[in-house]
C-alpha cells in the first residue's frame, strides 16, 4: 500500500486577507469593497467580511467619508522590521553606498515578487534632480527591467517557461519585442554576467545577479541617466558592478563562517 504524503493545511481566509492587502500599491491610497471585490475576484460579501476583520486586527483603517479602507500604520511597521532584521542589508548597504558616492550611479538591490521585482534597498545618487525617486519596498516590473531580467536568467529552464507563459498570457503591450530583450538579456548574462534595458525614457540600468545568505536569488544594479554614454558606461562600470557583486557575496560568506 502506497503511503501518501501529507499535505499542508492551508487557511484560505488568512490567503484571502493577504490578498486584499496585496491591493494596496503606490498610488492606491483609498479602496472600496466593490474594488476590491474586482481587483482580487472575490466575491463582494467575503470581501466585506474580510476588510472588517482587517480593520479590527489594525491592518487596514476605514474612511467614513469615503466608504472605503487605507493600509494602517502595521502595515508600515512590518516592512521596516523585515529590512532592520535583514543581515543581507546590513552587509550589502555600506558597499551600495561606497560604490554610488565613487561611480556617481544609483545603485539597487531587489527580490521577485511574483511578476515584480521589491527593491531590498535603492542607493540614489542625487545630484542630479533628474533621477526618479527610488526607495525600499518599491517595485518595477520584472519583464521589463534590467533587475527583473536578470533574476529570470538564474531560474530554471522549467520555471522560466512557466514564467514567459505567465507573462505572455498578461496580454503585455509589445509583448514580441520584450520577449526578445529577455531572452538577449539571458545571453548577456551567461556570458558577460550582466544585463542591461531603458524601460523608462530618462534612465538605463545595468544589473548582475547574486546570491542572498538563504539561497535566494536577488539582482544588482547601476542605474545611470539615459543621456550617458551607453557604450562608456557599459565598458567603464560593467567591471565595478562584477566587482560589487563579489564584494557582497563574500561578506555573506563570511558572516556564515562566523554565525
Amino acid at each position: 500500500m502506497e503511503l501518501k504524503t501529507p499535505t499542508p493545511k492551508i487557511n484560505r481566509s488568512l490567503i484571502r486577507g493577504l490578498e486584499i492587502l496585496r491591493c494596496f500599491k503606490p498610488g492606491v491610497d483609498l479602496l472600496g469593497n466593490g474594488e476590491i471585490s474586482e481587483r482580487t475576484k472575490l466575491p463582494p460579501s467575503t470581501v466585506s467580511r474580510l476588510t472588517q476583520t482587517l480593520v479590527l486586527s489594525g491592518f487596514l483603517e476605514h474612511s467614513e467619508q469615503y466608504s472605503a479602507y487605507r493600509l494602517a500604520p502595521t502595515v508600515l511597521s512590518l516592512g521596516h522590521a523585515y529590512k532592520m532584521g535583514l543581515r543581507e542589508l546590513k552587509l550589502a548597504e555600506p558597499l551600495m553606498k561606497k560604490a554610488s558616492e565613487k561611480y556617481k550611479l544609483n545603485v539597487g538591490l531587489a527580490i521577485a515578487d511574483r511578476m515584480e521585482m521589491v527593491y531590498l534597498e535603492s542607493v540614489r545618487y542625487t545630484k542630479n534632480i533628474a533621477l526618479r525617486t527610488v526607495v525600499a519596498g518599491q517595485r518595477v516590473p520584472i519583464e521589463r527591467t534590467s533587475l527583473g531580467m536578470a533574476w529570470i536568467a538564474t531560474l530554471s529552464p522549467d520555471l522560466r517557461k512557466k514564467l514567459m507563459a505567465d507573462l505572455k498570457s498578461q496580454k503585455l503591450k509589445n509583448w514580441t519585442q520584450i520577449e526578445s530583450d529577455i531572452q538577449t538579456a539571458i545571453g548577456s548574462i551567461a556570458i558577460n554576467g550582466y544585463c542591461i534595458a531603458s524601460w523608462l525614457p530618462e534612465i538605463f540600468a545595468i544589473s548582475t545577479p547574486l546570491t542572498l545568505l538563504n539561497g535566494q536569488k536577488a539582482s544588482l544594479n547601476f542605474s545611470a541617466p539615459a543621456n550617458s554614454n551607453l557604450s562608456k558606461v557599459i565598458n567603464d562600470y560593467a567591471p565595478h558592478l562584477i566587482e560589487l557583486k563579489d564584494m557582497i557575496e563574500s561578506a555573506f560568506k563570511n558572516n556564515l563562517k562566523t554565525t
